[in-house]
């Protein structure tokens, strides 16, 4: 049966897809253009410095996109802050922490593990506090205050910025854009009428470009082309995710082939569930019904009921859900689902080490700039 309780994150994703009456789409066309003017006169006051931007005395990476999330910032975030560790730097990880229940900047995890839970610190902190024991993680939402923190009481010497491509009151010294090679720009429209936070025009800030999930030859010539076209000459590189591990809600590991031939139901509460989808049915699954929730959703008792029937009615053999859900479900009433949890990794291949030397590149250039009297 339908479900009378759809959010209006879900409702909007519709739209952009082609549903909804005209005289909605026309409404928040029109917000849409209000959004392009207030934009417009954000970036000229960055041009003409009338909004400035500061600086931490420490190197800065930022991992961004252009759009209503889906395009994997936070697995490109920690595949750059291990490679950061592999060049001898001490990283940290700083991110508002969308969806947390407190406020102000808090440490959720330093070099001695992880501080807070993911209500206190929000799913995708908490997620990267797990995947990097010994790299602080730190959430606030002024960034710059987190940052400081993660410097004069984390020990951190180099800061990445988790969704920091919108976010220009910190001097960055490499500005990493992602892009999802499914659906890079969506309709092409600005939010509320599409998924773009900023016209294509601002790739042209970009220092290099990622293009994920997944990321086809075609594709990435395609985003090559689009910066091109903008005078930016950043370079492309390339990313898919590949499954790591497949572990129940109890705890124990199973491996991903276990999905092979299995009906799965997917329970996603993410800004764009079709990778997730399709990863699943790469393994072999045969994915039968997708349950999905807004992004950084908080689970309910009425939520798992709905997830309950879900499964009985698609005859579900297995209910298989993300990583950055887990982080939430765990958190939340008790249940009798079977839960299975899928991790994923972004496998970068011979891209890995091109970025790594761009990485290395802004080390030695932000520490040579910094010895400069």
């Amino acid at each position: 049966m339908p479900d009378a309780r759809v959010s209006p994150e879900i409702r909007l994703r519709r739209i952009w897809s082609g549903q909804g009456s005209a005289v909605l789409r026309g409404t928040l066309s029109a917000a849409a253009g209000a959004y392009r003017v207030a934009l417009a006169a954000r970036d000229a006051g960055y041009r003409a410095r009338l909004f400035s931007s500061r600086r931490l005395p420490a190197a800065v990476v930022s991992i961004g996109n252009l759009t209503v999330g889906g395009s994997g910032k936070t697995p490109l975030a920690a595949l750059v802050a291990a490679l950061l560790a592999e060049l001898g730097a001490a990283p940290a990880i700083v991110s508002r922490g969308y969806g947390r229940r407190t406020r102000g900047a808090r440490v959720v995890a330093d070099r001695d593990g992880v501080q807070l839970s993911a209500r206190d610190a929000g799913d995708e902190p908490r997620l990267l506090a797990e995947q990097l024991p010994g790299v602080p993680v730190v959430v606030g939402e002024s960034r710059y205050e987190a940052g400081r923190i993660a410097l004069e009481r984390c020990g951190a010497d180099v800061l990445v910025l988790d969704d920091g491509f919108q976010h220009r009151t910190i001097v960055k010294d490499l500005e990493i854009v992602t892009v999802a090679g499914a659906e890079p720009w969506g309709n092409g429209r600005l939010f509320p009428r599409g998924i773009l936070r900023e016209p294509l025009s601002a790739l042209g800030r970009a220092d290099v470009v990622v293009v994920t999930n997944p990321a086809t030859a075609a594709m990435r010539s395609a985003v090559e082309r689009a910066l091109r076209e903008r005078e930016s000459q950043a370079p492309v590189l390339a990313g898919s995710y590949r499954p790591e591990a497949l572990r129940a809600g109890d705890g124990g590991s199973l491996p991903a082939s276990t999905l092979a031939g299995c009906r799965v139901l997917a329970v996603a509460g993410l800004a764009s569930p079709a990778g997730f989808v399709a990863t699943l049915a790469s393994l072999g699954a045969d994915v039968v019904d997708l349950v999905e929730f807004p992004d950084h959703h908080r689970y309910t008792g009425y939520d798992l009921e709905r997830i309950r029937a879900a499964a009985r009615r698609a005859g579900a053999d297995r209910v298989v859900t993300t990583e950055k859900d887990w982080m939430r479900l765990r958190e939340g009433p008790p249940s009798d689902i079977g839960w299975l949890v899928l991790s994923v990794r972004l496998d970068m291949g011979p891209d890995r080490a091109r970025l790594a030397a761009l990485l290395s590149e802004t080390l030695r250039r932000t520490a040579s700039a910094r010895s400069v009297p």
